[in-house]
Order: structure tokens, then C-alpha cells, then sequence
């Protein structure tokens, strides 16, 4: 089933010239679109980024983007640094991801981080929080204690997500439709150049060998049994060296 996903990382101190938050859209883990939430910059980083700029509700999903980092950063106000790190600034990673189940039903789920450490689930479906590392657990407290922020994480991943999802989905299948191969068959192995030439010159040395032997037995010369296989063996031997993959 495919899958779109949102990252958030909030910085509520960012220094001079850093954006306090930044998202990221992925359709299938593939990045779409980065989006600054302080300057409202957008980039589309692949061609199904420029796609979704003709979308109806574009303007109500960066709107909701620009909603949720609001609210993450006002939730990070009643985080101390010292709670969750020993040293430097505080960030919080939240993923947010919607998907199809076999059954149609469309599904969702939040990812919380901090400083790169994952800490805190949430099935936005049942609506249960799971602490993945202590630091999380003052954070899982304080949020399923405010249905307001418990309600907001619902409505973002099951409501705005799902429509998000069903959009992109149409776009994103008609363009891997245009540009996938026509035949669907395994490749067909041609035989290279290198080893036609190499299986040439092994023939045309056989044959040269051959002859000298010959002529050498007709001149009349005293027989030595041992000159023609000396030659022919160490034609097979330089057959046998070019023809092993694995010879050095």
C-alpha cells in the first residue's frame, strides 16, 4: 500500500538565518516538498511536487502544515533542554504518516523525536500513545491529557492527510503509468563484443598451431613427438586462462 508522510522539525531556538521549522512531504519515503513554515518557502523536489501545485486544496494543506508547526512549537515552550539532552539545543522531529489499508480503511500515525531520538508513538485510529524511550514519557502525560492536542493529531493525520493522500494517489499512479517500460519480459542477453573478439583469437590460434605442426612433419625435419603437443597444449592452456572468469 502507498503512503504519505509529513516530517516536522521544530528548532524553538534557531540561530540567525535557520528556520524554526521546516516539513517535509514524502509520497512512499520519495521527498516531494520541503516547506519553511516561517517564510512559507516552498520547493518541489520532484517532478510529483510540481504536480500538486495544480491541487484544489493546496492552499488549505499548507495552511494546515504551517498550523501544525505553530502548534509543536507551542508545545516545546514547556519542554526544558535539560529533561531531554545533556548538551546544545533542543529539536523535536514529528512524522506524521497516513496509508490505505487492504480493506480501504485509510489509517494514521504520529512519530515523535527528539534530537534524532524516538520517543513517543500515537495511533491517531485508537488514539494510543506508546513510549518508546523515558524521554518521551513527560511528553505522552501532558498530551493525552489535553484533548484539544490529542484531537488536533486525529483530525490532521485521519481528515487532512486522507484527502491529501487520495489526491496526490491520482497524480502520482498516472505519472508512473507514462513512464513505465511498455515490456514487462527479461532482458534478452546479447553477446558483448570483448567476447566474441576473445573466442575469435583463440580459434585462429588453434588453427596456426595446427598448421605449423603440419608443415613441420611435411619439411621432413626428424620427428619430435613432442613439439606439436608442447604446441597444442599451450594453445589449450591460453584457452582455458582466457576463458576462466576467475584466472588471473
Amino acid at each position: 500500500a502507498h503512503s504519505l508522510s509529513y516530517n516536522f522539525t521544530i528548532n524553538p531556538r534557531p540561530r540567525h538565518g535557520q528556520p524554526w521549522c521546516e516539513v517535509q512531504g514524502e509520497v512512499d519515503q520519495k521527498v516531494f516538498l520541503s516547506y519553511d513554515c516561517g517564510t512559507a518557502e516552498i520547493k518541489y523536489l520532484s517532478p510529483l511536487g510540481e504536480e500538486v501545485k495544480s491541487m484544489n486544496a493546496w492552499e488549505t494543506q499548507i495552511g494546515t502544515l504551517r498550523d501544525t508547526g505553530d502548534l509543536l512549537k507551542e508545545q516545546m515552550s514547556d519542554v526544558t533542554p535539560e529533561r531531554y539532552t545533556d548538551k546544545g539545543p533542543l529539536t523535536l522531529q514529528a512524522r506524521m504518516t497516513c496509508w490505505r489499508e487492504d480493506n480501504g480503511h485509510i489509517n494514521g500515525s504520529w512519530q515523535f523525536s527528539f534530537n534524532g531520538k524516538l520517543s513517543l508513538l500515537f495511533d491517531s485510529d485508537n488514539g494510543h500513545w506508546t513510549v518508546v524511550h523515558s524521554k518521551g514519557r513527560w511528553m505522552k502525560e501532558k498530551w493525552e491529557n489535553d484533548r484539544a492536542v490529542t484531537d488536533f493529531f486525529k483530525k490532521v493525520s485521519m481528515g487532512d492527510c486522507q484527502l491529501w493522500y487520495q489526491d496526490f494517489l491520482v497524480r502520482w499512479e498516472k505519472m508512473l503509468k507514462s513512464t513505465a517500460s511498455p515490456s514487462s519480459g527479461p532482458p534478452t542477453v546479447q553477446p558483448t563484443a570483448t567476447a566474441i573478439y576473445l573466442i575469435t583469437g583463440i580459434a585462429v590460434t588453434a588453427c596456426l598451431v595446427i598448421v605449423t605442426c603440419i608443415l613441420y612433419k611435411r619439411d621432413g625435419a626428424p620427428r619430435k613427438p613432442n613439439r606439436c603437443s608442447v604446441c597444442l597444449s599451450s594453445a589449450l592452456h591460453f584457452r582455458s586462462r582466457r576463458s576462466d572468469p576467475h584466472g588471473s
